[in-house]
């Protein structure tokens, strides 16, 4: 495929910062899709795309293209990444692949356009405007990259700067937010008459927190309002800061630093990306920056910069990217694998690994005694807990935001697949003592959290494949109908319904184990069941 602009940093000396790719940088992607979507349930999953109102008009390049121009910009110019993990291919080209070294490491060659984490998802973080935290040591370019940001939203290097909150032991809430006027607190007879000096930073739509795990913990807890809701308070004053674009930076990628990390502040971010090492083959490029006294930020093309208004409609046209439903469905049978513990309660709706968890018991003490279970090729035992609904809209969001930055008119499994890793970072806590992390091929994934993550959904779709749930699937079709709603079925449609539920859930009493989807499907049957009961005691009292 050809690329305006080479995938790789070329070497040093051959490329100047202003250079913005002017060719289409993907050819063969579909129209964007059409500004003014909502985020409600309908859109983020089902709602389809239509024409960019920008493609065609002579007005510049549509959106997505010019999202995918920053993106060569920064990977060519801006941000030394010559780390291409997440990949993509042609299924219609045959892959190349090649093993090194004792332990026989991979190096693949991708068959389609592939990307840097470390550019391309702080990238769909501003295009949806998440909250992306950035990992690595210290000189990775982190602080780099959030700035960066900054800039692509329009703002001068300087009040990008000066704008970035420092995370330090003594950081207070004022410091972070800003200070009632001295005058207001000797005057005034009311809180509400006190005015606040807000800090500039809580209004720009790019927000950088450096070091956020310096802040202390009382600091963090006033963090967490503005990053989860949108609002600080200050002596009964409200700022409303508006949707933004966040970016938290961090030296480690375990919450720690000068301060824990709250766990609720921790559960809002919403991608999680490793600064990977310095590739020294790209030294060069170091002295040259030296040499001309070159940084990046200061040096961003207008051409990729986005006004107020785009990066409004960038968002909005992530979220009409559609979700098919054969898309949703394998996240969906991924999903449920996670949470269950048999052992964890007698009343089936309790039976979660969370409900081990608040009663502070050991879930290693209750999956010892399920022997019926093969716990190799169960999922759910290689984790201690389930998703959450945050990060499974996440995910969504992200999946939307991959599709749509590859010019794809809907999610593929493809899109899926490469964000759920980093979305899914620091909401999946490995069990380090299920078996299948005794296994001597898989010792690595330990530590390598991107590539377990991964490898548990590549397991869980070819499970999903193994049972031919695309072409069967007789909970969906309960379901399905039922979504039709109930009104005006007679009594006699409710109980065929009824019975046939019965059935099912009387065919899975001996021949299956309770793994997770069994789970999901037993409670949606219930669920089911329990709205045609009801659907029939009022069609019955109703006379109907």
């Amino acid at each position: 495929m050809p690329q305006p602009d080479p995938p790789t940093p070329a070497p040093a000396g051959t490329r100047e910062m202003d250079q913005v790719s002017r060719a289409p940088t993907r050819p063969s992607s579909h129209p964007a899709a059409r500004p003014g979507a909502q985020l409600d349930v309908d859109r983020l999953f089902a709602a389809g795309p239509a024409a960019s109102a920008d493609a065609g008009s002579g007005a510049g390049p549509a959106l997505d293209e010019k999202l995918r121009q920053a993106y060569f910009w920064m990977v060519n110019h801006a941000i030394i990444s010559p780390h291409y993990d997440v990949e993509f291919s042609d299924p219609s080209v045959a892959r190349t692949a090649y093993r090194l070294g004792d332990t026989r490491a991979v190096v693949e060659l991708p068959t389609d356009q592939s990307y840097s984490s470390f550019v391309l998802l702080p990238l769909l973080t501003f295009a949806v405007r998440g909250r992306c935290l950035l990992v690595g040591g210290p000189g990775r370019g982190k602080t780099a990259s959030a700035v960066l940001m900054g800039v692509l939203a329009g703002y001068p290097v300087r009040d990008v700067r000066r704008a970035m909150q420092h995370g330090h032991p003594q950081l207070t809430v004022s410091d972070l937010f800003g200070t009632p006027l001295p005058r207001d607190l000797v005057a005034a007879e009311r809180l509400s008459d006190i005015d606040v000096a807000w800090r500039t930073w809580l209004g720009m739509r790019v927000k950088i927190v450096d070091e956020y795990n310096r802040i202390p913990t009382k600091t963090q807890s006033a963090l967490l309002t503005v990053l989860a809701d949108g609002y600080v308070e200050v002596f009964d004053q409200i700022y409303e800061t508006g949707a933004s674009a966040w970016y938290l930076t961090a030296n480690d990628d375990a919450g720690g630093g000068t301060f824990q990390v709250v766990d609720a502040l921790r559960d809002r971010i919403d991608v999680v990306v490793k600064a990977l090492a310095f590739n020294s083959r790209f030294l060069g490029d170091l002295v040259t920056r030296a040499e001309r006294g070159l940084r990046p930020e200061e040096n961003v093309p207008p051409e990729i910069v986005f006004s107020a208004e785009e990066h409004d409609r960038v968002h909005a046209e992530v979220l009409a990217v559609a979700l098919p439903a054969p898309v949703r469905r394998r996240l969906e049978y991924f999903s449920s694998q996670l949470e269950v513990l048999e052992r964890a309660a007698w009343q089936l709706e309790y039976r979660t690994k969370d409900t081990a968890r608040l009663a502070g018991v050991d879930p290693h003490l209750l999956t010892a005694a399920d022997t019926g279970k093969d716990r190799l090729a169960d999922v759910g035992a290689q984790t201690l807990n389930g998703l959450s609904v945050r990060a499974l809209q996440s995910l969504i969001l992200y999946a939307k935001a991959m599709a749509y930055f590859r010019g794809n008119a809907e999610v593929t499994l493809e899109d899926l697949r490469a964000v759920l890793p980093f979305v899914l970072h620091d909401k999946l806590q490995p069990d380090l003592q299920a078996p299948s992390f005794e296994q001597a091929d898989r010792e690595a994934l330990r530590s390598d959290r991107v590539s377990w993550i991964r490898d548990l959904f590549d397991t869980t779709c070819r499970q999903y494949d193994a049972e031919g749930l695309d072409s069967q699937d007789p909970v969906g079709e309960i379901l399905a109908e039922l979504d039709r709603g109930t009104h005006g079925l007679t009594e006699q449609e409710v109980l065929r319904r009824t019975a046939r539920i019965e059935e099912l859930l009387a065919l899975w009493q001996d021949a299956i184990k309770l793994y997770g989807s069994v789970y999901d499907d037993a409670l949606a049957l219930k669920y089911a069941h329990q709205r045609y009961s009801s659907y029939l005691a009022w069609l019955r009292w109703s006379g109907g």
